[in-house]
């Protein structure tokens, strides 16, 4: 099995995901290097909007690798996630051998010759364990898969291959570079986290969301970055249904620029507040509270 260098160092993972767009601190630089140097999978836990998926993106950005993305969700089955057999093709090939069989083809010959890989559709995780050039697997918010698919993970997450009971073992020639993201809607297994390397994020403080959000806007002004993070700050303190998130930091940022809004002050807040709030009730909260601070 033919290893990758995917980061020479901590440091050398926070400057190419810098590079990338995206700003690590040093628990995230350190992991995502060990996570490529010891070729384990890595389990990204934390809040929604984060920087979770992003982290996985900026990953294979920096390290010009591709990524596959397995998206999660209820009813997430082995069908979507690892691989199916084309059935109709499959159908045709055996209406056409049935045909033939005057001619010494029998059920046997037939059944070899359908379970091949000519009839076999890969799903993402197939896909990248069977991918010789690097490779990024996301699979994106695990949390909302049933329980029961995370035993469709374990053979992947420890072994890095996958076994289809008519082919036999399909194991990985290149490991690809593994990240999990979970929102912690539900408490994954202890036999998923056993096998993952571990990385907790939350909301990042203040100086570093401003460096984040000038970062992703370069035109917007100190004093009005300052003063939005410090207004994100104080609606994620209040009881809503959705906190805003670093990337909705970001587009509140563009929206100013946009409107070219020179100052963050109440009536700024009122007409912008539908980018960063997007239940009429938390918008309805946040500027009652927010009048209540200035007062």
């Amino acid at each position: 099995m033919r290893r990758v260098t995917w980061f020479r160092s901590p440091d050398d993972a926070s400057a190419r995901l810098h590079e990338a767009g995206y700003l690590a601190d040093v628990p995230t630089a350190t992991t995502a290097f060990l996570a490529g140097a010891l070729e384990k999978p890595l389990l990204v836990e934390g809040p929604a909007g984060v920087g979770k998926t992003e982290l996985a993106k900026a990953v294979a950005r920096s390290t010009g690798a591709e990524l596959i993305r397995l998206q999660c969700y209820e009813g997430l089955d082995e069908a979507r996630a690892l691989y199916e057999w084309n059935y109709k093709k499959q159908l045709l090939r055996i209406q056409a051998a049935s045909v033939g069989d005057q001619t010494g083809h029998n059920w046997n010959e037939t059944h070899d010759d359908i379970f091949t890989d000519e009839f076999l559709l890969t799903r993402p995780l197939l896909t990248a364990i069977r991918r010789e050039e690097p490779t990024v697997l996301l699979i994106d918010e695990v949390d909302k898969t049933d329980v029961e698919v995370e035993g469709l993970l374990l053979e992947v997450l420890s072994d890095f291959q996958v076994t289809i009971p008519e082919l036999g073992t399909v194991a990985a020639t290149r490991r690809p570079f593994v990240v999990l993201t979970s929102n912690a809607t539900r408490e994954l297994s202890e036999a998923v986290k056993r096998r993952c390397l571990y990385l907790h994020l939350d909301y990042p403080d203040a100086e570093r969301e401003r460096e984040i959000v000038t970062s992703q806007v370069p035109g917007l002004d100190d004093a009005v970055a300052k003063q939005l993070v410090d207004v994100v700050a104080r609606l994620r303190e209040l009881e809503l249904k959705k906190a805003p998130s670093i990337a909705e930091s970001v587009d509140w940022a563009r929206t100013l620029i946009a409107l070219e809004i020179g100052n963050l002050d109440e009536e700024a807040i009122r007409r912008t507040l539908g980018v960063v709030l997007k239940h009429a009730s938390d918008q309805t909260r946040a500027v009652k509270e927010l009048r209540l601070a200035q007062q």
